[in-house]
């Protein structure tokens, strides 16, 4: 859902083709309002390897700004960071997943024979552990969907695929699980926030 590979980037004016953790126990809606980051804004940090070049830095720094956190940025190390194989992997609930995703797609594309490494992480800006994480369109789904009205409501997510789903009224909490898994085409759907 979230992947997308890194193509012709193009030094000065990059062309550039771009298109959760589970957690034990859900939180509230209170909890989750002030766990919850901007969805604007995102940090990244790139992870140093011994291929890379000043415009690998430059190119990798610019294309990591513009995905959505929580993501992460696979490469490998035979073919290149200008290559096909040089994934983006975005919008997942947490980086190690989204981590999965990229290594995953960079591994299937890519035409060297050693594996791909991660080379960049994005998270949100001012990034610290919470008790609850989205991602950026999750979070827009907080604030505008899950937030409005009142009664029972559930908030559950897909960490393996970024996907997510909001239900309310009774039987939130199944209905939400049930069409988190519909949507991710997964079965690893659990509800992190409930009321």
């Amino acid at each position: 859902m979230n992947v997308m590979t890194v193509r012709n980037l193009v030094l000065g004016c990059c062309a550039i083709g771009l298109g959760t953790v589970g957690h034990a126990e859900p939180v509230d809606g209170k909890v989750a309002k002030s766990a919850l980051f901007k969805p604007k804004g995102a940090e990244v940090e790139l992870i140093e390897q011994d291929f890379f070049t000043d415009q690998d830095r430059d190119i990798l720094g610019q294309v990591a700004l513009q995905q959505s956190y929580y993501g992460a940025i696979a490469v490998s190390p035979d073919d290149g960071v200008i290559s096909n194989a040089t994934v983006a992997a975005a919008n997942y609930h947490a980086v190690p997943q989204a981590e999965i995703a990229a290594l995953a797609a960079c591994n299937d594309a890519k035409e060297g024979v050693a594996d791909c490494v991660i080379v960049a992480q994005i998270r949100p800006k001012g990034w610290s552990e919470q008790p609850v994480q989205l991602s950026v369109d999750a979070t827009v789904a907080y604030r505008k969907e899950y937030r409005r009205g009142k009664g029972p409501k559930a908030f559950a997510i897909s960490a393996s695929t970024g996907k997510f789903a909001v239900a309310k009224g009774e039987g939130a909490q199944e209905a939400a699980v049930e069409a988190c898994n519909e949507r991710a085409d997964a079965s690893d759907c659990t509800a992190v926030i409930l009321d």
